[in-house]
């Protein structure tokens, strides 16, 4: 926040415009909107937008006409996010360095390379599996990858009885788990979710890297409701490589207030360096993995999954 935190108070000279505008186009007579602006715009005003001007750090006259201070102010802005995206820049490689030569962390959970699960990555690696056999494949791998991210989801004690009467003294889950998912790529995941977790909540997020600046963006994002109280909350992208849109697909959810020891990343195939990037930053984050690639593996899951 203290990086876009500056207090901007637009002085524009709206008062006649307003009248126009609700006789013009919303059909209005003078006198009504007369009647209007001394009963109700006029003392709110003064009331409530009136005393920002002095609390205001840049004043600009004239609101958008005054294109001078609007392009002054703009600059700033652009300067400001260009030193905050060299310095992301210059943290993210400091970040591979660190942690370049380091063993992957106890929070890595490695799905178990068995023969069927090994068979499956064949054919999914293989560039010559048609579209059908590459997807009913996928879909087997994501629903394992999401039962193994089920495996660190906070259970109780429970007792039932059996059809023959006999007590069975197994588990029952605590709360609730919901899933966000990294668009597009992680919708790759969402079958293979629903066949775990039919009633899963679900949330999207996008984050696209800035080609300019090979910086992560937040472009658009909607979580399901109450997610901080959620027991468990899966973040699901098949691919991970540098780390930067994990990172901040994490911090976004620490953001809203959901614990960090309640995020399970959930991915097909990560590098080594980005995985050890995001359990570095947030080490109580746990990381559900298939398969670890190269650093900086080019994506290429989605456009297999989707044809496009």
């Amino acid at each position: 926040m203290p990086l876009i935190y500056q207090r901007r108070f637009l002085a524009a000279n709206w008062k006649f415009k307003q009248v126009v505008r609700d006789v013009r186009d919303r059909g209005r007579d003078i006198e009504g909107c007369i009647k209007q602006w001394f009963t109700f715009v006029k003392p709110n005003f003064q009331r409530y937008v009136e005393p920002q001007r002095y609390k205001a750090d840049i004043i600009v006259p004239r609101g958008i006409e005054n294109r001078v201070a609007i392009d002054m102010v703009g600059g700033h802005i652009q300067r400001t996010l260009m030193d905050k995206s060299k310095k992301h820049q210059a943290e993210l490689q400091r970040l591979g360095k660190q942690v370049e030569d380091e063993p992957l962390s106890p929070n890595v959970l490695l799905v178990k390379p068995t023969r069927q699960v090994t068979a499956m990555n064949t054919i999914i690696q293989n560039p010559m599996t048609d579209e059908v056999n590459f997807i009913f494949y996928f879909d087997r791998l994501a629903t394992l990858l999401v039962e193994r991210a089920m495996d660190n989801r906070r259970y109780h004690p429970a007792t039932v009885r059996t059809p023959l009467g006999m007590e069975y003294h197994g588990l029952q889950p605590d709360g609730e788990v919901s899933a966000v998912v990294i668009l597009r790529a992680g919708s790759c995941f969402e079958t293979g979710l629903k066949r775990v977790i039919p009633d899963c909540q679900t949330g999207r997020i996008l984050i696209q890297t800035n080609y300019r600046t090979g910086e992560p963006e937040l472009h658009y994002l909607k979580l399901p409701a109450n997610l901080a109280t959620h027991s468990s909350v899966l973040l699901l992208d098949p691919q991970m490589s540098s780390g930067g849109a994990a990172l901040m697909a994490v911090r976004v959810l620490v953001d809203h207030g959901v614990p960090e020891d309640k995020i399970v990343f959930v991915t097909y195939s990560a590098g080594k360096m980005g995985v050890n990037r995001l359990v570095m930053v947030f080490p109580r984050v746990q990381v559900v993995v298939c398969n670890i690639a190269e650093d900086f593996e080019e994506r290429w899951i989605e456009r297999r999954y989707f044809g496009c």
